[in-house]
């Protein structure tokens, strides 16, 4: 049999898939299995040993359509499903089965805060796709493979952080899913451990404003590494403070200690950090997570705006950074 699965991004969305290549191909290694990604997310899944053949669409679907068809796959597993995912499905003419999106209940939630939302991580609705195969959830959790041998230096980060070091994830997509700058500043100056910055070239300049606090204790690695060696410094950190972003995905498939901010989203769309059994309801002494739930404009968006709507951005600005230092501290000592 032969299987082929589609998730197309981003970062976190896709390392939210692994359990799903795991345990398919650990519970029926009679199946071989393909998947389909944005070429520009290859480095993300190209050292997954669980995948037998990879797809990368650039700007070519009806030429990745006609390799497709070439394959004569049984069958496809749309963990996307979005109108690019249908017409590859239409095309191909076979049995499909896509997670449940359940964007009603999202957009009521971002509407009205009606709370309809399963409690549930996405990975349930993810493996609920490959059920018929009498795969199960495996409760192992996220996984994200660095290829072999590399390894980071003391050439590549200060030999002060070595001991160990708070990683802090700084960078996100859009602007409301950023805790800001004078926020990391508030909580940096509440922690006496060392603190590298995480992000992107983007993130740079806010980067170099935080780290001028300390130049000692605080290193600003934005745009310094790719993200295979950024996933390495997630690894190593002793504890990971991040916005809802990919790394922090990255963070939970380390199984890392990790407290996350919530501003425009909210963990109840399902995509909070995932250790495998865990749900909104489960109590874990590794994870914490902040959101302000007294505004009644929280959350405001399933993705994210550059600017907050009502201008006070008050879902990140009110986040207490004393009960987030005091966790840090806590997780640090054991």
């Amino acid at each position: 049999m032969k299987l082929l699965i589609i998730r197309f991004s981003s970062i976190g969305d896709i390392v939210l898939t692994t359990p799903v290549l795991r345990c398919l191909k650990q519970q029926r290694p009679d199946i071989e299995i393909h998947f389909l990604t944005k070429a520009s997310f290859r480095q993300i899944v190209e050292h997954n040993p669980y995948v037998d053949k990879f797809y990368y669409l650039n700007d070519d679907l009806p030429e990745i359509i006609e390799q497709l068809k070439a394959e004569q796959y049984h069958e496809i597993i749309d963990l996307h499903h979005n109108l690019r995912t249908l017409r590859i499905k239409r095309a191909l003419q076979i049995p499909s089965f896509a997670f449940r999106k359940l964007n009603i209940q999202k957009w009521l939630l971002v509407n009205f805060k009606m709370h309809l939302m399963p409690s549930e991580n996405i990975v349930a609705r993810y493996m609920e796709t490959v059920k018929h195969l009498n795969v199960i959830n495996d409760g192992k959790g996220l996984e994200y493979f660095i290829p072999d041998g590399m390894k980071l230096t003391t050439n590549d980060i200060p030999m002060s952080h070595w001991a160990g070091y708070v990683g802090a994830v700084i960078g996100s997509s859009y602007t409301t899913k950023k805790l800001p700058v004078e926020k990391w500043k508030e909580l940096i100056e509440l922690i006496p451990f060392p603190v590298i910055l995480m992000g992107g070239p983007e993130d740079k300049v806010e980067g170099d404003e935080i780290a001028a606090l300390d130049n000692i204790k605080i290193y600003n690695a934005c745009g310094k590494f790719d993200l295979n060696e950024s996933a390495l410094l997630v690894k190593d950190a002793q504890v990971i403070a991040t916005n809802d972003t990919g790394l922090m995905h990255i963070a939970a498939a380390f199984q890392k200690p990790i407290v996350s901010f919530w501003g425009n989203t909210s963990p109840e769309m399902g995509m909070f950090p995932y250790y495998g059994t865990n749900t909104l309801t489960t109590s874990i002494k590794t994870l914490k997570m902040l959101e302000n739930k007294e505004l009644s404009c929280h959350p405001c968006s399933k993705i994210g705006y550059y600017k907050c709507p009502k201008g006070h951005f008050k879902c990140m600005n009110t986040l207490p950074m004393q009960e987030v230092a005091d966790f840090i501290k806590q997780v640090w000592k054991k």
